[in-house]
């Protein structure tokens, strides 16, 4: 299960709280209560404001995607506490029902989030559709080299083109 511990902690986490005037030192307080908060507050706190941490929402595979991240970048803590932080951060700071992703107007992090894709993959897209033009199709996509299909695949529900 130490996948599931590379969970990926990228906590795109800025604006919410900040937006409305509050100090990042008083904003970890705000968490809502549940478990895991302890290990989120913990394990966020060394490298993120609150803000930062919490204003990306996503749905379960993104805050793994996210925490694996963080771990690959070497941020500390157990195999329980990523665990932990992945079941709070998808209880309390889920996606809420996103639109079909553009494939022509996304944005390297959109690829990312949604997709699931790797930083490098995600910057093979944007480059490939700046020289070759607009994706027509699910099979335009798949044409970037280096891209792993599998994963466009799983999510072509979301694609929009």
């Amino acid at each position: 299960m130490r996948s599931v511990s590379r969970l990926n902690i990228n906590f795109a986490c800025a604006g919410l709280l900040l937006a409305a005037g509050a100090s990042t030192n008083t904003l970890w307080g705000q968490l809502p209560d549940g478990p895991g908060r302890q290990e989120t507050e913990k394990l966020c706190s060394g490298c993120h404001e609150l803000a930062r941490s919490v204003s990306l929402r996503q749905d379960r595979d993104g805050w793994k995607t996210t925490i694996n991240k963080m771990i690959s970048l070497g941020a500390p803590g157990s195999e329980q506490e990523f665990a932990a932080v992945l079941e709070y951060l998808s209880t309390h700071y889920a996606a809420e029902a996103l639109p079909p992703l553009n494939v022509n107007k996304a944005r390297a992090i959109d690829f990312e989030t949604r997709l699931s894709l790797r930083r490098s993959q995600a910057a093979a897209i944007i480059d490939y559709r700046n020289k070759h033009g607009d994706f027509k199709s699910i099979e335009d996509l798949k044409k970037v080299p280096g891209v792993d299909t599998a994963k466009i695949d799983s999510k072509k529900d979301v694609l929009e083109f």
